[in-house]
This record gives structure tokens, sequence and C-alpha cells, in this order.
């Protein structure tokens, strides 16, 4: 399962990813033309401010899909395990029930009543091609990466920071000696 990561310490907090996302949801795929359109068309992520610090938000693609268990339409719906959540807003009656079971915020209402997230730009994925968001990245913080390689990058973080934790130790221990 490929997901879209960030790395904190690049995101200016420019809001690209925004942008870019919106201008592809967009019926024009162009900037002045999705700035014309009404209602605007929603971006899938949201850069906010934390601790003051930009952070973008998106959807997860939980394994589980809470949103997808929830909705009583199928309109959001995984077709394989291997694919993002996408949503059919042909099925969806607006019952915000997604809204609540998504432990990220990562859906909300766009302007026209149906829900917005994140599908992994699956048809640029498709083409070979990255998400819209992570091309947009001026400064490369956005990327594609296969849940795998996260899981793989951010234990071998854990253990460095466990074996600087017992170096420390063992230098408090022989201090104290």
């Amino acid at each position: 399962m490929k997901l879209i990561v960030t790395d904190l310490k690049k995101c200016l907090g420019c809001h690209s990813c925004e942008i870019a996302c919106a201008v592809y949801w967009s019926k024009s795929k162009t900037l002045l033309g999705a700035i014309l359109e009404d209602p605007l068309p929603a971006p899938r992520v949201k850069v906010i401010s934390a601790m003051d610090r930009p952070i973008p938000m998106q959807c997860h693609q939980c394994e589980d899909s809470p949103c997808a268990s929830v909705c009583p339409t199928g309109a959001l719906h995984r077709p394989e395990p291997d694919q993002p959540v996408f949503f059919n807003k042909e099925l969806c009656i607006g019952c915000s029930s997604c809204v609540l079971a998504c432990p990220f915020g990562a859906i909300r209402k766009a302007p026209g009543g149906i829900m917005a997230k994140c599908s992994l730009c699956w048809d640029r994925l498709a083409q070979g091609l990255e998400p819209a968001c992570v091309e947009a990245c001026p400064t490369g913080a956005r990327m594609i990466a296969e849940a795998d390689q996260v899981a793989e990058k951010k234990m071998r973080k854990m253990a460095s920071v466990m074996v600087e934790q017992e170096v420390a130790d063992q230098s408090l221990s022989q201090a104290g000696e």
C-alpha cells in the first residue's frame, strides 16, 4: 500500500500541496479555472498548524477504513487491499458518518455538500506520476512511499533512540561509580 508522507523538517507551510490538490480535483484542471469555479474545488489535503509547526493532513488510507465501514451507501469503498479508499459522489447522501468515524479528521464536507477525501491521485499513480500534492511541494517534503518503507524507517529511528538512551544510561552509571 502506498502512502503520502511528509518530512516535517522540510515543510514550509506554503500550502502548495493544498492548491495543487484543489486544481487536480477541479473541473478545469487549471489554477485560473479552478479559482473561477462555483463551487470552488475542495483540496483533500489541509495544512494545519500544530504547536506553531505546519502539518499537511490527509487521509491515511487506514487498513480497516472506519470511514468505509460506516458509510451506509457504499460511497466510500476500497476495491482491492493495495488500493486507497475511493469516494463515489453519486452514492453519497451527505450523512457525515464518515466524518465522525475518521480518526484523523481527514474527511470533510466540500462546497456543494459532498464529501472530500484523498485517493492518492490513483489515476496519476497508475500513469507513473506522483500525486499532485507531492509533485507540487517545492521543498520535497511530501513523498509517496510504500507502507513497509515507512515502517522500516520508523523502526530504525526508534532503534537509534534506544541505543542513544542506553549509551547515555551507561555513561551516567559509570560517572556515578
